[in-house]
């Protein structure tokens, strides 16, 4: 049997395959197509400290090799996911690991404060990258000093593994991976959608409300991917790698890269059991390959 354990510090998954934020719902609704059991964790819903609308509709088109969003955080708050929702999902056998946003700094810390009471929850994931909010979000996230000053106000409050979500949508991403890792992240999840944009020639219309939105999907995995490389070899922590992965070649390339663990988010609106398919396709692999752990795999690229 191939070992597919990943531990980030307090953080035990069973394998190192889990779904992105705003991809996966709250995991419940995939429930119809897969057993959840099978999962690594699942990153779930962006939470905010009260109920958002989100963005005006609409808010999702197709490109080529992609999709854009602009969905903006809608959720029902903190409160809400913990009175309500995580009782529903607390008790499948994979990590529950919430995703936290704020306007402002002292957002975040509240969040996080309510989410550190929960004992089942074990991480959380700081969400400083998000591209399709006009306030908080990416503002922290595309520059180094309030990255580094919203990262250390969380670790203050929260005594977990704290994982930092970074945007692409910057100069250099490394600086911003090192500097949230000098205040005490545990691991960086990265990348983020890169801001980008649609017009319908017909109409001369914008296709998102917001006119600029999130793109995900294949068409950014190659950016993606060396934006993962380049992490790895310059912070100490995990990366979480994501953007792209549409199936079991996609996610072992960013362990290869230097992923401890993948996040599987576009592919989850065309097969809702991708996931799965994953998880079996990185272990015919490792078989295939003579792996005994998929630990083996984590920034193996071969350079010379």
């Amino acid at each position: 049997m191939v070992d597919f354990g990943i531990q980030i510090k307090d953080l035990k998954l069973k394998n190192p395959v889990t779904t992105a934020s705003g991809t996966f719902g709250f995991g419940e609704e995939f429930t119809d197509f897969m057993d959840l059991n099978k999962l690594g964790g699942i990153f779930v819903k962006g939470l905010t400290l009260k109920h958002r609308e989100g963005n005006p509709y609409p808010r999702m088109a197709e490109t080529p090799s992609g999709m854009l969003n602009a969905v903006g955080l809608q959720n029902k708050g903190v409160d809400y996911f913990i009175n309500t929702i995580y009782p529903n999902i607390k008790d499948f056998d994979t990590e529950i690991i919430p995703n936290v946003n704020g306007s402002t700094i002292e957002d975040y810390v509240e969040v996080t404060e309510k989410l550190n009471e929960i004992e089942g929850i074990h991480s959380i994931e700081l969400n400083i990258s998000c591209p399709n909010v006009k306030e908080g979000g990416m503002a922290f996230g595309v520059s180094c000093p309030s990255a580094i000053a919203v990262t250390e106000a969380v670790r203050k409050a929260y005594d977990k593994t704290l994982i930092v979500k970074l945007s692409p949508n910057v100069t250099d991403i490394t600086e911003i991976a090192k500097g949230v890792e000098s205040v005490g992240a545990d691991a960086v999840s990265l990348v983020n959608t890169f801001l980008a944009m649609a017009i319908d020639a017909n109409t001369r219309k914008p296709l998102l409300s917001t006119i600029t939105g999130g793109l995900s999907g294949p068409a950014i995995k190659p950016i993606a991917l060396r934006m993962v490389w380049q992490v790895f070899n310059a912070v100490q922590i995990p990366v979480i790698g994501m953007c792209g992965i549409m199936n079991a070649t996609d996610a072992i390339e960013f362990i290869l890269a230097g992923s401890t663990v993948i996040q599987i988010g576009t592919a989850n609106f065309i097969d809702p059991q991708i996931s799965v398919k994953i998880i079996e396709g990185i272990e015919l692999y490792c078989k295939q390959q003579n792996v005994d752990a998929v630990s083996d795999l984590i920034g193996a690229m071969v350079t010379k």
